[in-house]
């Protein structure tokens, strides 16, 4: 259980953060086009279209980093009280009854429309450049994939904790300022 959790956390921390530089496309993108459009009166057909792909690949593709670093929305306020068996079996639970049916449905769902916009090798409608995005939406069933291996190493992690009474280590990096300040007071 151990090594495949680490092995899904190497991966969806890679391909966060190498989604991540959709933010710095999407940057240069849209400074580019303001740029443009009030100092030279140039306005772009193509940049609304890729700021909207960048965002939305960088929003889908780091949802299984968010919840191996656990920066995911959760009521903290009450959760972190708990015990660890308590929190591990209430995430069991909830994995079970939410998460995994809903990642399930986005990936069929996904992979559905992704494939329909291959057969048709769709184009954007809302822009005069008329790009296509058939491979952008490739990503929606990816990222319900990449979602649900997340997920079962999150339901690993909670067994090991039922098991230990205690968390197994997470490969975080960076963590939030909540978290670095809970962690200076009760030291």
């Amino acid at each position: 259980m151990r090594s495949y959790i680490l092995a899904v956390d190497e991966l969806s921390t890679w391909i966060g953060k190498a989604f991540g530089w959709c933010t710095f496309a999407l940057t240069i993108a849209v400074g580019y086009e303001i740029f443009a459009r009030y100092f030279f009166n140039m306005p772009t057909l193509w940049a609304f279209d890729l700021s909207i792909q960048m965002y939305g690949a960088a929003f889908m593709m780091a949802g299984a980093y968010a919840l191996s670093v656990q920066s995911h929305v959760r009521a903290d306020m009450l959760y972190r009280k708990t015990s660890v068996k308590f929190q591990a079996s209430s995430d069991l639970i909830l994995y079970f009854l939410f998460f995994f049916p809903a990642c399930i449905a986005f990936t069929y769902t996904g992979y559905n429309y992704a494939a329909k916009a291959w057969i048709l090798k769709e184009t954007s409608w809302n822009s005069p450049a008329q790009i296509q995005v058939y491979a952008f939406k490739t990503l929606i069933p990816l990222a319900g994939i990449l979602l649900v291996l997340q997920g079962v190493a999150e339901v690993f992690r909670c067994i090991i904790a039922l098991k230990e009474g205690q968390w197994p280590v997470r490969n975080v990096e960076e963590e939030e300022l909540e978290k670095v300040l809970i962690k200076k007071k009760k030291a």
